[in-house]
């Protein structure tokens, strides 16, 4: 099964191909289940797609409330969600903000502006890798 999700990530449009989801990181995940017998690379999209939109309501209610420390958390899920499947930019963009909120940075908002836009990229382009 991982090779469809690997096929597809080569046939993605070229404005989701690259800068979203990278190949090598998906190609390295499929590795650790070569025949794909456990659909282990499938699941794994799967769970991070199904992850994304509470991941969002929460930051969302977070930012409403002030709570910082629900902002970090979630941005810092992402973070390390996001790396594990190859969403390198977005992997990057969510440890800015964390950085932001941890700090009280001035661009905070814009930073978590970017993570919930760029997260419809990201899920976007996971969709396309786990359509048939």
């Amino acid at each position: 099964m991982h090779e469809a999700a690997s096929s597809h990530a080569n046939t993605l449009p070229a404005c989701l191909a690259t800068p979203v989801i990278d190949p090598a990181a998906l190609a390295r995940l499929g590795e650790l289940d070569p025949d794909g017998r456990t659909g282990l690379v499938q699941r794994l999209l799967h769970t991070y797609d199904g992850s994304l939109g509470p991941l969002l309501h929460e930051l969302q209610r977070a930012r409403a409330a002030g709570d910082a420390d629900v902002m970090r958390r979630v941005v810092h899920t992402l973070k390390s969600s996001s790396a594990s499947i190859g969403a390198v930019a977005f992997s990057a963009l969510c440890a800015q903000a964390e950085l932001a909120v941890a700090g009280r940075s001035a661009e905070r908002d814009a930073l978590l502006d970017r993570v919930a836009a760029d997260l419809e990229r990201v899920a976007e382009a996971v969709r396309i890798l786990l359509s048939p």
